[in-house]
């Protein structure tokens, strides 16, 4: 009888003590800490970086059982190789070019179409639009799931001599972010030799590349001034915009509870209020880096851009529109929203 009374006090109070009830605080075995991985640097400034940053620091003040660790510069996995690791639920959270997964899905190059963004402006526009509800159905479709959106401009930097015009890039070896670029810059006369941009840097010292483009956030975060003699800043005409959202794993997001998914969203606008505050000011501080660095500054006039589009119109537009199912809806899709 003692036995059975002592047997019912224990389960009793086991229960108790794991449902919290009486006051009492216990650690949850329920905790989730989630593994957020990136390639920029951590702690330098990088936009992307503090993105994922705000994110940890605001779920973590949610206090929902919920932490994330961050590792930046490649530490985790390496720059493409994240969206494969989403997608089976070996990494949790990116901040993530999403043209880096084009080979999976040619539907993602629309979003590193040349001239298809040109302005901040517009790029916040398109966030809401047609076009973009098309591509993040697709990011789902895959596994994973968008937390926030961000838009860079990016730019051109040559050691050899300044790009604006299509001729003024005939000859040079150059790094483009993605196969709508890359055929766009063959088009022009260009030789390409494609890499993540956290390896530009040793490309241009080792001779491997001449120029480059990228976003302005990576110009500056891997010291591309110390290599190059001419920039092409975005300006008025930024015929290079990508998209570099927040990611996560659907698997991972399937796993949380209400109130954990409730505090990663708001935490994501955070996140991303943040970046739309600091995007216009990155352009600038890549002119003030290169040009303290004794870097020439060029921008594209209208002529320029305008002769560039005709090159992707002939090139990166129409292997776009014939190679990847709906693709012509999607360009007329981006090229609507004004």
């Amino acid at each position: 009888m003692l036995t059975s009374v002592f047997r019912k006090t224990v389960t009793a109070a086991t229960i108790a003590a794991a449902l919290g009830v009486g006051g009492i605080c216990v650690a949850s075995a329920a905790d989730i800490t989630l593994k957020a991985s990136h390639q920029w640097p951590g702690g330098k400034g990088d936009v992307r970086d503090e993105m994922v940053q705000i994110l940890a620091r605001e779920v973590e003040k949610a206090d929902v059982g919920l932490k994330i660790q961050v590792y930046p510069g490649r530490s985790l996995f390496k720059p493409k190789e994240q969206w494969g690791a989403m997608v089976k639920g070996q990494l949790d959270i990116s901040a993530f070019p999403l043209d880096y997964a084009s080979g999976r899905h040619p539907e993602f190059s629309s979003t590193l179409m040349p001239g298809l963004v040109r302005n901040h402006d517009r790029a916040q526009r398109l966030n809401n639009s047609d076009f973009m509800k098309s591509i993040k159905k697709t990011i789902n479709d895959a596994g994973v799931v968008v937390l926030a959106d961000a838009w860079l401009a990016g730019a051109f930097a040559s050691k050899k001599q300044c790009i604006t015009s299509p001729e003024s890039i005939k000859g040079q070896v150059t790094r483009a972010a993605g196969p709508a670029f890359e055929q766009m810059l063959v088009g022009a006369g260009a030789s390409i030799a494609s890499m993540p941009s956290s390896e530009i840097y040793t490309g241009l010292q080792t001779g491997v590349l001449d120029a480059a483009n990228t976003s302005s956030g990576s110009f500056v975060s891997y010291r591309i001034y110390e290599q190059v003699t001419c920039l092409t800043k975005p300006g008025a005409n930024a015929l290079w915009f990508m998209y570099e959202p927040i990611l996560m794993s659907k698997r991972s997001w399937d796993k949380l509870n209400d109130a954990q998914r409730d505090a990663l969203m708001a935490a994501s606008k955070v996140a991303q209020d943040y970046f739309v505050g600091e995007a216009k000011g990155l352009d600038d501080k890549l002119v003030k880096a290169f040009a303290d660095a004794g870097v020439e500054i060029a921008e594209m006039s209208a002529d320029d851009y305008a002769a560039w589009l005709e090159i992707a119109k002939k090139t990166s537009y129409a292997n776009f529109a014939e190679k990847v199912p709906g693709g012509q809806a999607l360009i007329d899709a981006a090229l609507a929203v004004q």
